[in-house]
């Protein structure tokens, strides 16, 4: 390579850099970067956009993509006029350094909407920054071209193809614009399905949404390795042996990701929805292709895969009606009046704000017990996922201070002993004191019987 053009195209540059008329075109950079920010903030305003995941407008006007693609079609308006009159020498570099920001700020935005909470997200942003400094510095420098040609000239057959380095960069690059641009809508179109969506309706708008994904990403690939010159009729023995996969080795995967989108076509489980699976009970807060997560009300999380929830029997507690019936059993001496009782069980559990009025909680004699009278107080709550151990709580604390205020009395277990000898009855202390050897006495005849 011949570095001696290089040097005179960068001499030349530096020599005209010094030149007045440069200040000109800082000035004119100046004024581009204020039309730019007021534009911005006007529309950030009118729009009433103030959303941080916005990829255009970010959290701030200097954090969305929208600044700097507007800075750099000034920058290029500013710098066509200026051409008109003389030589630019600042336009030269703030071009390339415009472009390689409008690059890393939109990958870092598209990346951060599509991918919210992925920590490989930070390392692909570094990348993208590293490569698009890299470029500008080898298209500022003149030395782009010429690594072009260079990688150009390295080539290899593979089939009836003919690839090169240069090739395969740009299909890369290719690829990840494409990806890019894929993700950017995708990620637009789940902010505008899934922005007023609850329930049933959410989880619907959330399988489309990943449908549309999956879609996009796949056309992207397509178009990128099309561009690239890879032939793609090779891709059908790649897809017949990526079927034959699925078929045997990734069937139980596949069959997770085919209960997934059923589960969100069909409704059958929402997020939101209070369920019990085998002996977890907890609700739904995520559904995703391959598994569902269920957060229960102590704060433990049970990722299920969704085939089981498909094959197996779940209880969904919310499904068509989110009230929930609960009870609570206790127990009063035979002497006290019923229908009073009753009534002060019921009173106790309307005590609570979280029990239903309609339908009103009731009051039930369960059983004849042995040692007392059995109440069962049941009620309707219309959050269960609030869980269920501190209303219980609530209402059997108010109960007792409803009883004890009557002074209705809460018998204590009871058992009653009969001791029959012959002759006298014995005191209780000569009774306890026979009772082992009685016992003994009794093993010793049981097993000699048995001998």
């Amino acid at each position: 390579m011949d570095s001696t053009p290089m040097l005179e195209d960068v001499g030349g540059w530096l020599a005209a850099f010094v030149q007045p008329s440069v200040l000109i075109e800082l000035g004119a950079l100046a004024l581009c970067a204020a039309l730019a920010w007021g534009a911005v903030s006007v529309l950030r305003r009118a729009l009433d956009q103030r959303d941080p995941r916005s990829i255009l407008f970010g959290e701030r006007v200097l954090d969305g993509a929208l600044f700097p693609l507007v800075l750099l079609g000034l920058g290029y308006l500013a710098r066509t006029l200026i051409l008109t009159w003389w030589p630019v020498a600042a336009f030269k570099v703030i071009i390339p350094v415009l472009t390689s920001l409008v690059v890393i700020r939109l990958g870092a935005k598209v990346l951060q909407a599509a991918f919210p909470r992925s920590a490989w997200v930070r390392p692909i942003e570094r990348s993208i920054s590293w490569l698009a400094w890299l470029t500008m510095v080898l298209w500022v420098t003149g030395l782009l071209p010429r690594v072009l040609d260079e990688l150009d000239r390295i080539t290899w057959k593979v089939g009836a193809s003919t690839l090169s380095v240069r090739t395969m960069i740009e299909g890369a690059l290719t690829a990840g614009a494409v990806l890019l641009v894929a993700l950017w809508v995708s990620a637009a179109i789940e902010a505008r399905l899934l922005r007023s969506a609850t329930g049933g309706e959410l989880s619907l708008r959330k399988a489309i949404s990943n449908a549309l994904r999956a879609v996009l990403v796949f056309v992207g690939l397509i178009a990128a390795m099309s561009a690239a010159g890879i032939d793609l009729t090779a891709l059908s023995v790649l897809g017949g042996a990526v079927g034959v996969g699925i078929g045997f080795g990734l069937q139980k995967l596949a069959a997770n990701y085919v209960s997934g989108f059923v589960i969100l076509a069909e409704r059958s489980m929402r997020i939101g929805d209070n369920v019990r699976l085998d002996s977890f009970e907890g609700r739904i807060t995520q559904i995703n292709a391959r598994y569902t997560v269920i957060r229960s009300p102590a704060g433990r999380e049970s990722i299920v895969p969704n085939e089981l929830l498909i094959t197996q029997r779940v209880e969904n507690l919310s499904l068509s009606d989110p009230r929930v019936w609960m009870s609570t059993t206790v127990s009063v001496a035979y002497e006290s009046d019923v229908d009073q009782v009753a009534q002060l069980l019921t009173e106790a559990a309307l005590a609570s704000p979280r029990v239903l009025r309609d339908p009103a909680p009731s009051a039930s004699l369960s059983a004849f017990g042995a040692d007392g009278l059995e109440f069962t107080v049941g009620f309707w709550i219309a959050d269960p996922e609030n869980g269920s151990l501190g209303l219980r709580s609530d209402i059997n604390r108010a109960i007792l201070k409803a009883l004890r205020a009557h002074r209705i009395e809460i018998p204590y277990p009871q058992r009653v002993m009969h001791v029959q000898v012959d002759g006298a009855a014995p005191t209780l202390a000569e009774a306890l004191a026979a009772a082992p050897a009685q016992a003994s006495a009794r093993q010793g005849a049981a097993g000699d019987s048995a001998a």
